[in-house]
């Protein structure tokens, strides 16, 4: 028989806790009870209730202020918030709404109508959910990731690269109930409208990691639908730049004359996190973050599912050059042998075994001994260091704008001889926008 849903009543009102407790009993509510904003909070993070009423006028912590403290814990996003008041202001609807609540009751709060507000916010959450599709081994659905944008530095669209694509940085991945999205270069845009059509009036939660602030990381940003509609709530996480925050640096690319919607105006739930910690979680998918070698601040990402990992490093030059055979044959720009050899191990234990691994990988053996200490990668050493880490499957990314189809076509070529040369059993492929990667399946 499974467990009640919890509701939590914050309220100072004895009485007034005790009558709505009553009635939600019940309905087959399991009831908590907080007399305090501060109190309520610490309920809400513990208990984990999946609807709270919240009064308006309580001390030491206000129902405006208990609606943020909910909806600025990403890993509380589904939880359902009710404001209550005696008083019925317009201006007082409209800033619950703005700190996130769902809805909001006067009262006195007519059984009937309190019960019907939470049988619809329920249903909502369910209606949410996103469509079936196939299942993994344990009932649920297999984590996946999809290819948006593929090309590094500037969009290059045209005939000569419609088969690879011309759009920078951005990849999906589904996994575990969580939509988190890799980067906001302009492949952003045609997510966002293949989200419009799948979820609708929907509710949407998403979550943005993103590898570094450089524009073609974040140039998607503005042009993504759901940020325009109050039901999307979108999580976005970064690590701060060196002369500028995170949020300074989004907001300024919005700003006139750039753009004519000011970030702060976005009608979407939109919390700007900068990142401390190089392991946390979103929902159940672990994740950690390691700097990579590029310029800036920059890292990439490793996420963890119960069907595998995905590695992520958009932009990344390996500390050390590669022989055909994977020996190492010279150090990156002015570094020491050792030094260099540490920097690589450190890197080579982050991805050491992932099922997919996203890389950059911009130049031919040729073309990088002219762009060494650029911060991008070059594809024999790629390949080199996707072996020794016991990769399984390895995409070429972050394409440069100047290959056409056929350059690309040619890179990959010689990724799979060197592979083949060395008798490895790494699948390689050329990341191509449109191309979806189920993580249960990446190693066959």
């Amino acid at each position: 028989m499974p467990a009640p849903k919890k509701v939590l009543i914050i309220d100072d009102d004895a009485d007034y806790r005790h009558v709505m407790g009553e009635i939600l009993q019940m309905e087959g509510w399991e009831v908590l009870e907080a007399d305090e904003g501060e109190a309520g909070l610490e309920a809400v993070r513990q208990q984990r209730p999946e609807v709270v009423l919240c009064d308006l006028l309580m001390p030491r912590s206000n129902g405006f202020l208990v609606c943020r403290n909910i909806r600025s814990d990403f890993t509380l996003r589904h939880t359902k918030i009710i404001v209550t008041s005696g008083r019925d202001y317009d201006s007082d609807r409209l800033a619950a709404s703005e700190a996130g609540a769902d809805e909001y009751l006067t009262k006195p709060i007519k059984p009937y109508d309190l019960l019907a507000k939470i049988a619809r916010l329920c249903d909502e959450a369910k209606a949410g959910s996103p469509p079936a599709r196939a299942m993994n081994a344990a009932g649920a659905e297999p984590a996946r990731l999809k290819f948006w944008g593929v090309r590094g530095s500037i969009p290059s669209p045209g005939p000569a690269t419609v088969r690879y694509g011309g759009n920078t940085a951005c990849v999906s991945f589904r996994a575990m109930g969580e939509i988190i999205i890799l980067d906001a270069g302009t492949g952003l845009r045609p997510f966002g409208r293949e989200l419009m059509v799948e979820f609708k009036d929907q509710p949407l939660n998403l979550t943005l990691l993103l590898s570094h602030t450089h524009w073609d990381h974040i140039q998607g940003l503005p042009f993504f639908s759901p940020i325009y509609l109050p039901h999307c709530r979108m999580r976005i996480l970064g690590f701060e730049g060196a002369r500028r925050g995170l949020v300074n640096v989004l907001t300024g690319q919005m700003e006139s004359p750039y753009f004519p919607v000011p970030f702060g105006e976005l009608p979407g739930n939109i919390e700007v996190e900068e990142l401390k910690d190089l392991e946390f979680l979103v929902g159940a998918v672990r994740v950690r973050a390691w700097f990579a070698n590029h310029p800036g601040i920059c890292v990439g990402y490793r996420l963890f599912t119960d069907d595998g990992s995905l590695a992520y490093f958009p932009d990344n030059e390996t500390h050390c050059r590669y022989d055909p055979d994977g020996k190492v044959r010279a150090t990156r720009k002015d570094a020491s042998l050792e030094y260099a050899r540490a920097q690589e191990e450190k890197m080579l234990e982050f991805i050491r075994g992932a099922d997919v691994l996203v890389l950059d990988a911009q130049y031919d053996r040729t073309e990088h001994e002219h762009h060494i200490g650029w911060g991008h990668g070059c594809v024999d050493d790629v390949v080199a260091v996707a072996m020794k880490a016991g990769v399984k499957k390895l995409f070429l990314f972050h394409h440069d704008p100047d290959h056409d189809d056929a350059k690309i076509d040619s890179m990959l070529a010689h990724a799979r001889k060197l592979v083949a040369e060395q008798k490895s059993s790494l699948v390689v492929e050329a990341a191509t926008e449109g191309v979806v990667v189920e993580l249960a399946r990446a190693g066959h």
